[in-house]
C-alpha cells in the first residue's frame, strides 16, 4: 500500500509542475525559469499571470540575448501548495531545480515555506527572486552570510518593516480625518492580524507605536486563522471594544471573509491596513459590494506610478479579466533578469549575480534597486506602494497624497463609509 501511494504521489507531484508554451518554433535551447507559488489560489495565479505576459512579450521580441545567441524562455510552472503543506513546497522546488533543470526561480509566497525553498535554492546556487512574500529575515541572511544566501533577491512586496511603515501612514491618515470630519478625540484601534509568522512583527510594532507614537489607543488584538470561514465573534468582539479603526494585516482568504461580513454588519469602523483579497477585481463581488470603503496597500492600481503601470495593468485586465494583485510583479522580475542575463552574456547565477545586484530598473511599480540585502529600496524615487479603497465597484488609489511630494497621476481623496459618518453623527 506504502509502495502504491508514493507512486500517486509522485505522479500528483508531477502533474504539479507544467511545463509552459512560452517559447517559438526553432533549436535554441530556452532558458527555463520556474514560476513557483500555490496555483489553486489567486496569489499563484498572478505570479504565473505575470510571468506568461513578460515570457511572451520577450519571446516575441526575440528573446534573450546570451552572447551572440537569443534564446527564448521557457516557464515551469510550480505549483507549491504552500498555504496548506510547506513539505509540498520543498518537494515541488527541488523537482523544478532537480528534474526540470530550471536555470532562474520566481515567485514564492507564504513566508514559512519560502524560508525552507529558499534553503533549497541556495544550495543548488539558483537565483531566486522572491514575489511573494514579505519577511525582513529572507533577505537579512543575505546580509548574515552572504555566500550562501547571495542568490536570493526580493522584488514585491516591500518587506514587513516598510508595509508596516506604508500601514501606518494609511492608518494615520484615516485617524485624522475621522478625528477632524467625525469630531472623535480619540481614535481607538483594534489589530486584526491573520495568525502567520509574516504579520508578527507589524502586529508587535503597532502594538508599541500606536499608543507611544501615534495617541490612538489599541482595544484589543484578533489572530484569526489564514483561512477562516467566519470571523462574526471577533467583528462583535471589535464592535463592543468601540474601536473607530480595524488594521487589518491580511495575506489570504480571511481577508474576504472579514471584509464582507463586516460590510454585511455595517461595523461603524474603518478598514485600513493590508487585505490582499481586496486587491482582486474579484473582491467586489465576492463579497456582493460589502466590502466597499475597504483600504489596502498595494501595488498596482490604474494610476500612473511609472509610465509603464498603466499600459501594464490594462493588458492584464485585458488579457485575465482581472487586475493585477502583487504576486504579478514575476512580469518585471522576468524583464530584470532578462536585462542581467544579457549583461553577463550568461545565465550561469555566479555571472549574473554581480550585474542583477547592480540593477537600476524602472518597473511598473516604481524604480527598482536592490540594497546590500538584495531587498528592492523603499521611499521617494524608488518604490513605494500605494494605497488603494474600494469606491462603489472601482478599485481607487488614494495614497501617495502629495506625500513627501509623492502623487501619482489617477490618485483620488479617501471616502468615509456613509454608515460610520451617520453612527457617529447621531453619537453626538
Amino acid at each position: 500500500m506504502m509502495q502504491f501511494l508514493g507512486k500517486v504521489g509522485a505522479v500528483l507531484l508531477g502533474l504539479a509542475l507544467v511545463l509552459a508554451v512560452c517559447l517559438p518554433v526553432g533549436a535554441v535551447e530556452p532558458i527555463k525559469i520556474g514560476v513557483l507559488g500555490p496555483m489553486s489560489f489567486t496569489q499563484g495565479e498572478g505570479h504565473w499571470n505575470g510571468a506568461s505576459m513578460a515570457a511572451d512579450e520577450i519571446n516575441k521580441a526575440g528573446g534573450i540575448k546570451v552572447g551572440a545567441q537569443a534564446r527564448p524562455i521557457e516557464l515551469v510552472k510550480v505549483d507549491t501548495n504552500e498555504f496548506l503543506s510547506v513539505p509540498d513546497a520543498t518537494n515541488a522546488i527541488e523537482m523544478a531545480i532537480s528534474r526540470y533543470n530550471v536555470d532562474f526561480l520566481v515567485g514564492g509566497f507564504r513566508t514559512e515555506a519560502v524560508m525552507v525553498m529558499q534553503d533549497i535554492a541556495m544550495d543548488a546556487k539558483k537565483i531566486f527572486i522572491g514575489c511573494g512574500a514579505a519577511h525582513p529575515e529572507l533577505c537579512t541572511k543575505v546580509t548574515k552570510d552572504y555566500d550562501r544566501y547571495k542568490y536570493w533577491f526580493r522584488l514585491t512586496p516591500i518587506n514587513s518593516k516598510f508595509l508596516g511603515k506604508v500601514d501606518f501612514i494609511l492608518l494615520g491618515t484615516v485617524g485624522a480625518i475621522m478625528k477632524k470630519t467625525l469630531g472623535i478625540e480619540k481614535i481607538k484601534v483594534a489589530i486584526v492580524a491573520e495568525k502567520a509568522a509574516w504579520a508578527d512583527p507589524i502586529v508587535g510594532i503597532a502594538q508599541k507605536l500606536l499608543p507611544a507614537k501615534m495617541g490612538m489607543e489599541v482595544v484589543g488584538v484578533w489572530r484569526p486563522s489564514p483561512v477562516a470561514k467566519d470571523c462574526t465573534a471577533e467583528l462583535a468582539a471589535i464592535q463592543r471594544a468601540g474601536a473607530h479603526i480595524v488594521f487589518t494585516t491580511f495575506s489570504s482568504s480571511v481577508g474576504l471573509t472579514f471584509a464582507k461580513q463586516m460590510g454585511e454588519l455595517k461595523v461603524p469602523a474603518v478598514a485600513v491596513g493590508i487585505n490582499v483579497e481586496s486587491q482582486k477585481s474579484g473582491f467586489w463581488e465576492a463579497t456582493g459590494g460589502n466590502g466597499n470603503y475597504a483600504v489596502t496597500i498595494n501595488t498596482y492600481a490604474r494610476v500612473e506610478i511609472t509610465p509603464k503601470t498603466i499600459p501594464f495593468y490594462d493588458k492584464y485586465v485585458k488579457l485575465y479579466k482581472e487586475a493585477p494583485n502583487y504576486t504579478a510583479g514575476t512580469y518585471d522580475a522576468l524583464y530584470i533578469l532578462k536585462e542581467a542575463v544579457e549583461k553577463a552574456g550568461s545565465v550561469n547565477s555566479d555571472k549574473v549575480l554581480p550585474f542583477l545586484e547592480k540593477t537600476d530598473y524602472i518597473d511598473t511599480a516604481g524604480r527598482v534597486v536592490f540594497d546590500k540585502s538584495h531587498d528592492v529600496t523603499w521611499g521617494p524615487e524608488y518604490v513605494t506602494s500605494i494605497g488603494t479603497q474600494w469606491q462603489d465597484g472601482k478599485i481607487q488609489c488614494i495614497w501617495p497624497y502629495h506625500w513627501e511630494k509623492v502623487f501619482y497621476k489617477g490618485t483620488v481623496p479617501f471616502k468615509m463609509p456613509p454608515w460610520v459618518v451617520e453612527y457617529y453623527k447621531k453619537k453626538k
